[in-house]
């Protein structure tokens, strides 16, 4: 069996190195890949974006199945495309990729097949949003509704933050037309969550549970991120709990999706809050997470190639699906200046001694130049270890990322700490 991987991120060097220990697979393609890729992969330079291009790569290469790692190609309709040719693909048609498109749609979704999530109001209007927010009791949050590479989410402390964020969505147009639309939304507290689950149509399983860590700095400090590490699993979800997730959000979720007719087999993550009122979704997304796919699929005992090839003819009851039992930590090693600008093409040295520490180094941003490994991007490596306990294995991560060096590179230093109370 051919695979195509669709990305060039530290997720879907994961999901290349976990298709790679499938004996049903021959061959994989990354497009367009990473420098970290190479060894498992064939990287073609083709951009995930260019949907066109894509069909045309899987057609010339006689592609068995595409997987498609972010979001914009799958919103963009690239699995509708790939259907239409008779192309097997697993990720979601654009039908139900807007459940992470669009923030507006989704929230509607969960409200109308009583999903559990926050109370919200949604504004096309500059000026009525302004005085929502000036109105409104802080704190609050306030989501641009489009795709903004995980960082149009705003929480504001005081109404005033709530103007300017306003202000930066809809005027200054920061995430471009993803401001279109806003969200303000009452600022929910507790621990929260992400669930990973593949779906095929008609069923679904669940990856271990596992815990992301947005913010750039320690004590969740600084600008929001697309993740600066996870652990795997996660001690306050336990066997109750994920009962009460199942039957309050998991199924009425999809029973919802598959009255709407959305099309399509993939990934739905669900990123939950366990309030003090019960768990609540505070997002859907259509994919694999990044950094999380870095901790869960370690973990994962199973034949990803099997699941997500018959999870796309509608059989995802026929494969063995197991969680481990262990624990898995990721710490991602960022360039300085990230999430904001950033400086690129330095030498990326002692990944050999963090692999020789027990650590898997999934790339993110790397690139080579003449024959050197250098930094491509803002997160650059995810450094992930596996052990008995969670202890341990951040103990072996950071381990991991204390040989790593590059100029400017910076870490949290407190990843998993909170999965150690």
């Amino acid at each position: 069996m051919k695979v195509l991987v669709i990305g060039s991120g530290g997720r879907e060097h994961a999901l290349v190195w976990k298709i790679s220990e499938s004996p049903h697979v021959d061959k994989i393609y990354a497009a367009p890949g990473n420098a970290g890729m190479v060894e498992l992969a064939e990287c073609v330079p083709v951009k995930p974006d260019d949907t066109r291009a894509l069909l045309e790569l899987a057609v010339d290469k006689d592609i068995d199945i595409t997987v498609v790692g972010p979001e914009v190609p799958l919103v963009a309709g690239i699995a509708d495309m790939f259907a239409s040719e008779s192309r097997r693909i697993f990720g979601f048609g654009s039908s139900g990729a807007v459940l992470e498109g669009s923030k507006v749609k989704a929230k509607k979704f969960m409200k109308k097949y009583g999903v559990p999530t926050g109370d919200f109001a949604v504004f096309t209007e500059y000026a009525e949003a302004r005085d929502a927010v000036s109105g409104g009791t802080p704190p609050l949050v306030v989501k641009a509704d489009g795709l903004a590479a995980g960082k149009g989410v705003l929480v504001c402390k005081t109404a005033r933050e709530a103007e300017e964020a306003i202000d930066k969505i809809m005027v200054n147009r920061v995430f471009g037309d993803a401001g279109d639309s806003v969200i303000v939304e009452e600022h929910l507290s507790g621990p929260e969550v992400s669930i990973l689950s593949v779906y095929d149509g008609k069923d679904y399983r669940l990856f271990v549970p596992s815990q992301d860590h947005k913010r750039a700095l320690d004590g969740d400090m600084g600008p929001n991120t697309g993740g600066m590490g996870a652990y795997a699993p996660v001690n306050i979800f336990d066997g109750s709990m994920e009962e009460r997730v199942r039957r309050e959000i998991v199924e009425p979720t999809f029973e919802g999706m598959e009255r709407e007719g959305m099309a399509g087999a993939g990934v739905l993550y669900f990123g939950l809050m366990l309030t003090g009122d019960g768990p609540k979704v505070l997002e859907y997304n259509c994919r694999f997470g990044d950094p999380e796919t870095q901790v869960i699929l370690p973990l994962f005992r199973g034949d990803l190639f099997e699941v997500m090839f018959e999870a796309t003819s509608g059989n995802l009851e026929s494969v063995d699906f197991e969680n481990g039992t262990d624990s898995a930590a990721c710490v991602v090693v960022a360039s300085g200046g990230y999430p904001a600008s950033y400086k690129k093409g330095f030498e990326i040295k002692g990944i050999g001694a963090a692999e020789e520490a027990g650590c898997m180094v999934f790339h993110a941003g790397t690139a080579l130049s003449d024959g050197k490994l250098v930094t491509s991007g803002g997160r650059v490596l995810g450094v992930t270890a596996v052990a008995k306990d969670l202890e341990r294995a951040l103990e072996r991560a950071y381990s991991g990322v204390d040989s790593i060096e590059f100029e400017d590179c910076f870490s949290r230093r407190d990843i998993g700490k909170r999965g150690l109370r």
